[in-house]
C-alpha cells in the first residue's frame, strides 16, 4: 500500500510536484500500490558503467491505484532525474505496465509523461524501448483498455514518448504542458536560432503548449494546473475508448492532410489561430480556462463541420 503518511502535504501544482507527489495528489487516498518500488533497486545497467548517477526506480514510478473509485494502472515519470528520459529499465517498466493492462483489463491506464525523450546515454536501448512501449500501448488498447496521457510537466512530452502519446486514446494538457516530437533546444541546434529560438518562451508555448494543442485537436482535454482539475479531466475519459482500426487511421490521415493544406504555409501558430477563426490572436494566451475552452470548442466544432 501507499507508504506515505496520510498527513503528507501534496502541492496543488502538478507542474511543480515530483512523480510521487503527483500520484498521491491525483489518485484516491490510500489506494496507491507501487510496482518495483525503489527499495527493490531495479536500476539502469548502463549509467553506472559510464560514471553517471542512477536512481533506484530509474526515473519512473509504476503501480496500480483508484481514481474516483475506478481501477487504474499508472506510470509517473520523475522530472528531476535525467529529464524523465527513457532508458532500458525505464522503458521496460512502461512496457510491462501496459502489457499487464492488456492482461488484467483495468478501467484505464494513466501515463503521467514528463520527458525529453530517449536517454542519450542509452540511445540504442532507449530507442528499442520506445518501439516496445508503442506496441504495448496498442496491445492494451486492442484489449479494450483506455490509455490516457497527462502532459503537464516541467520537461514537456518530447521525443519517442511524444509520438507514443499520440498513439494513446486521449491526451490531457494544461497551459503549462508542452507536446511535440522535438523539443525547442533540439530544433534550434539542428535548424538554427533563426528557425526556432528556444529561449523565446512565448514562441515555445504558442507552438507546443497546451492551448495550441487543444485548439488544433491534438489534445483532448484542457485542464488547470491543479490536482483536482486534472483528476476530473482524466476521469472524464473512463469508458471512452477510441477505436483502433484501419478506418480510424485513414480518418486521422485525412485530417492531417486537410490541416497541411490549410496551414502548411503558416509561419507562426498565430497564423493558424487566425485561420481557425480566432479574432484576437494576441489575447488568446491570456484567456482563462473557461473562456478559452468555450472559444476553442466552438471553433473546433465549426472546423469539424
Amino acid at each position: 500500500m501507499d507508504a506515505h503518511p496520510p498527513h503528507a502535504v501534496t502541492p496543488l501544482s502538478f507542474y511543480e510536484a515530483t512523480a510521487r507527489q503527483r500520484v498521491r495528489g491525483l489518485f484516491d487516498p490510500g489506494s496507491v500500490t507501487e510496482i518495483l518500488p525503489p527499495q527493490q533497486r531495479v536500476i539502469s545497467p548502463h549509467l553506472a558503467a559510464l560514471g553517471l548517477p542512477t536512481a533506484f526506480d530509474d526515473g519512473v514510478m509504476i503501480g496500480h491505484a483508484r481514481l474516483e473509485g475506478r481501477t487504474v494502472l499508472f506510470a509517473s515519470e520523475e522530472p528531476d532525474f535525467m529529464g524523465g528520459s527513457v532508458g532500458e529499465v525505464h522503458g521496460a517498466k512502461l512496457t510491462g505496465l501496459l502489457l499487464r493492462a492488456a492482461r488484467d483489463k483495468p478501467d484505464a491506464v494513466v501515463l503521467l509523461l514528463d520527458t525529453g525523450g530517449v536517454r542519450l546515454h542509452e540511445a540504442n536501448a532507449g530507442l528499442i524501448a520506445i518501439s516496445e512501449i508503442q506496441r504495448a500501448v496498442f496491445d492494451a488498447r486492442s484489449a479494450g483498455v483506455v490509455v490516457i496521457v497527462v502532459c503537464a510537466g516541467r520537461n514537456g512530452c518530447y521525443g519517442g514518448l511524444g509520438i507514443v502519446a499520440r498513439g494513446c486514446d486521449h491526451i490531457v494538457m494544461t497551459e503549462e504542458g508542452r507536446h511535440s516530437v522535438s523539443g525547442p533546444e533540439v530544433i534550434e541546434s539542428q535548424k538554427g536560432v533563426e528557425e526556432f529560438d528556444a529561449t523565446d518562451r512565448a514562441l515555445v508555448w504558442r507552438t507546443m503548449g497546451g492551448k495550441h494543442r487543444y485548439l488544433i485537436g491534438e489534445a483532448d482535454a484542457f485542464a488547470l494546473d491543479s490536482m483536482e482539475d486534472l483528476r476530473r479531466a482524466v476521469a472524464a475519459f473512463f469508458d471512452k475508448p477510441v477505436a483502433l482500426n484501419l478506418e480510424t487511421v485513414r480518418l486521422e490521415h485525412q485530417a492531417l492532410e486537410r490541416r497541411l493544406q490549410r496551414f502548411g504555409t503558416a509561419l507562426d501558430a498565430t497564423d493558424i489561430w487566425a485561420g481557425l477563426g480566432v479574432r484576437d490572436t494576441v489575447g488568446l494566451p491570456m484567456l482563462d480556462k473557461d473562456d478559452f475552452v468555450s472559444m476553442a470548442d466552438a471553433l473546433r466544432e465549426r472546423s469539424d463541420a
